[in-house]
């Protein structure tokens, strides 16, 4: 397998942001823990009320705000390979370094770099019309004229397998799935040129996958299979989805002319390290992470700008605050994780003989609206300390579970490192996700604040307990 057809798998276990149920701490009612260890836990109430107030009520979540504004506003879209995405690293270094914390390292990554060329397509059949298209990422180029040929709706992979193979042979295939979830549909975006390719098809285009339009276009990565011709593939707008759809059941046939150049490199990027030193076990790891890389449309503000800097900011409040939590707690600013995880994985293959020293390991990549709880991954008992210790965050105290959460840290899950993943109220997170409209527009003060107080707080709890969180 692919990575990104590995990355493909690992979305679909938990990516159901809309259709997953919400559990509190009173679904665990099985939980046995010993007394000593509740009365712990029960005893950082008062640190947590003071580190959540800190940042919501005092200056420094003013501070950390207006940094993040002043990061997305300065640096915009930090495409994996870019000058722009490494200018963006050393900011976050020398801030890091500003804030008090020198212990800040950096990590060679090897990583592609998209340069994306012209991009547009014409429909010249029933009528003209310019259609907007936002490349997959990897597409092959078209021919320097373009490629013009028919177009074929259809709803589904099942509906394609229905046609038969002359019917698509020499044709442009329109795949018009419509939003369900992100896990079910982006199956279209990651395998829908190759299945096309596999029916003849020389080209494929996508309905975003968004549930919701503006005439706006969403990119992402995508997967040829073995063996199969590689086609060109793009995304196009819901409006224009549903036009081709009412021409061909109108009867009209359809053309288009697509013209797609872009090429592909590789350069070296870094994964950003920032420590704050445990008292007693500095070589164990509570790790925080974001992704600070973001697609070339958009501004990366939700994706993930947000993330990145409310892990950023974990270890630097606790220092300004003089807390010394008995483990190392580590801030990772991931590099390339658009491309598939490269940043993850590189650290994932560096430190494999270090994984037990992971003792949590926590992302935010799923937005920074209000929070709601933790997407937690990991055996029964650690399931039970974590929901013990959201005791202290009443109401942000709700649970999913799952069997990898993230999409960076997904990857250690599956090496056996428990981790969690921030719930928040994201319910119009692919309104945005990989498209122009991701800005600091979407993005709400008072909710990034408490993104950050909760994320802060419960970090500190995790790092400082003299318990590890269990395995098994």
């Amino acid at each position: 397998m692919t990575r990104v057809q590995i990355i493909f798998l690992l979305f679909t276990q938990y990516c159901y942001i809309n259709t997953y149920v919400l559990l509190n701490k009173n679904d665990y009612s099985e939980c046995v823990l010993d007394p000593d260890l509740l009365n712990e836990i029960a005893s950082y109430k008062n640190v947590t009320d003071t580190i959540m107030s800190e940042i919501i009520n005092n200056t420094w979540g003013k501070t950390m705000y207006d940094e993040y504004t002043n990061f997305i506003d300065k640096f915009g879209a930090r495409p994996a390979g870019t000058i722009v995405l490494e200018n963006a690293i050393d900011h976050m270094i020398n801030l890091t370094k500003n804030y008090g914390l020198n212990t800040v390292t950096t990590e060679k990554v090897l990583t592609p770099h998209l340069v994306r060329g012209s991009e547009a397509a014409v429909m010249i059949q029933p009528r003209l019309k310019r259609i907007a298209i936002l490349g997959l990422v990897p597409s092959v180029t078209t021919p320097a004229n373009g490629i013009t040929a028919e177009v074929i709706v259809v709803r589904s992979f099942d509906e394609l397998n229905q046609i038969d193979e002359e019917r698509i042979k020499g044709k442009i295939v329109v795949f018009d799935a419509h939003f369900t979830t992100y896990g079910e549909t982006v199956a279209y975006r990651v395998a829908g040129a190759s299945r096309a390719s596999e029916k003849g098809a020389v080209a494929s285009l996508i309905r975003s996958v968004t549930p919701y339009s503006l005439y706006t276009l969403h990119t992402g990565s995508q997967s040829y299979g073995k063996n199969v011709t590689k086609i060109p593939t793009a995304a196009i707008t819901h409006e224009d989805a549903d036009l081709m759809r009412r021409l061909q059941n109108e009867g009209k046939t359809i053309v288009l002319t697509i013209i797609m150049h872009s090429t592909i490199n590789f350069k070296i990027s870094r994964n950003t390290l920032v420590d704050l030193v445990g008292r007693v076990n500095r070589d164990k790891h509570v790790i925080v992470s974001g992704h600070i890389d973001s697609w070339d449309v958009g501004q990366g503000a939700m994706d993930d700008g947000g993330g990145m800097f409310i892990s950023w900011f974990a270890p630097v409040i606790i220092n300004k605050l003089n807390l010394k939590p008995r483990r190392t707690l580590r801030a990772i600013l991931w590099t390339a994780e658009e491309p598939g995880l490269v940043g993850a994985f590189a650290y994932l293959k560096r430190h494999m003989d270090e994984l037990d020293d992971i003792n949590f390991i926590m992302e935010s990549d799923e937005g920074t609206f209000e929070p709601l709880g933790l997407d937690v991954a990991g055996s029964k008992n650690a399931i039970c300390i974590i929901a013990e210790i959201l005791k202290l965050f009443s109401p942000i105290d709700k649970i999913k579970v799952s069997n990898s959460v993230g999409s960076d840290i997904s990857i250690f899950n599956e090496n056996g490192v428990p981790g969690a993943g921030l719930l928040n109220k994201n319910d119009k997170y692919f309104w945005f996700h990989h498209s122009d409209a991701d800005t600091m527009n979407v993005q709400n003060k008072n909710d990034v604040l408490q993104c950050a107080a909760f994320w802060a707080a419960f970090s500190y709890v995790v790092s400082d307990l003299s318990v590890d969180i269990p395995r098994y």
